[in-house]
């Protein structure tokens, strides 16, 4: 059972996880003399901020590398997060 103030909690934590990940995304926007964000403002925002890492598995691996700062960190990060992943069927 669920209490009554967590579904509320859980809706401010997101909306401050949006709003944090859209001020970095807009920056990179900004950065390109534009006022829209585009997907690419958005993997440059995880790529270039330690904290967003976990989402590393869900972008495209091109788009990942092509918007990276430091390229080479990246290549690594992305070896890492894809071999250290548990395989099916393992325990």
């Amino acid at each position: 059972m669920i209490s009554a103030e967590a579904p509320i909690l859980f809706a401010k934590a997101c909306e401050m996880f949006i709003i944090e990940m859209t001020h970095k995304a807009y920056y990179y926007a900004k950065k390109n003399n534009r006022k829209t964000l585009q997907r690419n403002d958005i993997a440059s925002a995880i790529t270039d901020t330690e904290i967003y890492d976990f989402l590393l598995d869900i972008m495209p691996r091109e788009e990942l590398v092509s918007n990276a700062k430091d390229k080479q960190l990246v290549i690594l990060l992305l070896f890492h997060f894809y071999y250290s992943q548990p395989t099916r069927g393992s325990s």
